[in-house]
């Protein structure tokens, strides 16, 4: 599989995490949720009881560090406000919560999933 751009890379990961996410048992209420400028997470699914808002973050190649290595401190904290704004909107109270990143590397074309549950709080 040939990826030509950022943009390709990132729906083609986002496909192979909500089906690896699905695998698990975990049911997708949404993608790419966007919360006014604010920002968007990739994907908010339900593991059992919890509600989990996921970042998808994919490389093809180590040149600029790892997937996870890009979830950082600026990035955390516009997810944590978009989240609070999923929950306002759906009026969802008293429900527990979490954040975690899905990393995807390329290698020869072979998609690696590494699935970090509650990457940051």
């Amino acid at each position: 599989m040939r990826l030509h751009n950022a943009t390709s890379i990132g729906k083609r990961a986002e496909d192979i995490a909500e089906k690896f996410l699905r695998s698990c048992g975990m049911k997708i209420r949404a993608r790419n949720f966007r919360y006014g400028r604010v920002g968007e997470i990739d994907i908010i699914a339900d593991d059992g009881d919890v509600l989990v808002f996921i970042e998808v973050k994919a490389r093809s190649s180590s040149l600029y560090g790892s997937p996870e290595s890009a979830v950082t401190a600026t990035k955390q904290r516009v997810l944590r406000h978009v989240a609070a704004g999923y929950l306002h909107i759906c009026e969802i109270e008293h429900r527990e919560c979490r954040f975690d990143v899905v990393a995807i590397r390329w290698n020869g074309g072979v998609p690696h999933i590494t699935h970090i549950k509650h990457a940051f709080a």
